[in-house]
């Protein structure tokens, strides 16, 4: 399972990027306006520190803007994703940008039919937002259960991605369920980490290594 953050900010993205298991980055419009620079140069900034996939989401919501906008974002780096959402005029948009070579992250995902529309446009990714889908009181797992089933039944080589990360639970639960790539905010990749036995474990071992060595010291 893939890694990406889902943020902006470049004090995030260093620290996460730091550990090693990055693996890339999605962005969408609320979260470039709190860094406060123009999109072209919070992307091409991001992708200075993370080498990987980088989403960056159009603004337009008909297809042809979309589309236009879409080449536009691509041509920022290699290494960026453009994402459009999982309208009527995105999936034309998608249609048209994958068939043009250029990489589209469907997000706005909240059913497998939408899922499988995605697919035959030819999305790179698919982004379903399983927090999201919880709060209505559907089952955000089961939605990424039906989609991996749906993929691997016709072959779609588009990639899911669980969107709307919350807690390690949700990552862990998503990994089971077969999506292949995970994006979270910092907080929650922070969270992964942490289990008590491993913080008792360390403090046992560094005690036991004290006295060693504190007996070792007496006994010279």
């Amino acid at each position: 399972m893939k890694f990406f953050l889902d943020t902006a900010n470049l004090d995030e993205l260093k620290k996460g990027a730091s550990w090693g298991i990055v693996d890339g980055v999605t962005t969408n419009p609320t979260l470039i306006a709190k860094e406060g620079r123009p999109i072209e140069d919070q992307i091409r900034m991001i992708c200075d520190i993370v080498d990987g996939d980088i989403s960056a989401e159009v603004v337009a919501t008909e297809a042809a803007p979309m589309v236009r906008e879409g080449r536009q974002l691509a041509r920022i780096h290699k290494n960026v994703v453009v994402k459009c959402p999982l309208t009527r005029d995105g999936i034309r948009a998608t249609s048209e940008l994958s068939k043009e070579g250029i990489r589209v992250n469907v997000t706005l995902c909240f059913s497998a039919a939408q899922a499988l529309l995605a697919a035959k446009a030819g999305a790179y990714i698919i982004s379903p937002f399983i927090g999201r889908v919880d709060d209505t009181g559907w089952n955000g797992m089961e939605l990424i259960r039906n989609i991996v089933t749906i993929y691997r039944n016709y072959g779609f080589r588009t990639q899911i991605l669980a969107a709307s990360i919350r807690t390690p639970n949700h990552v862990i639960e998503a990994a089971l369920a077969g999506a292949h790539i995970g994006t979270m905010p910092l907080k929650v990749l922070e969270m992964l980490f942490h289990h008590p036995l491993t913080d008792k474990g360390l403090d046992q071992f560094l005690k036991d290594w004290a006295k060693v060595y504190q007996e070792a010291s007496v006994a010279g």
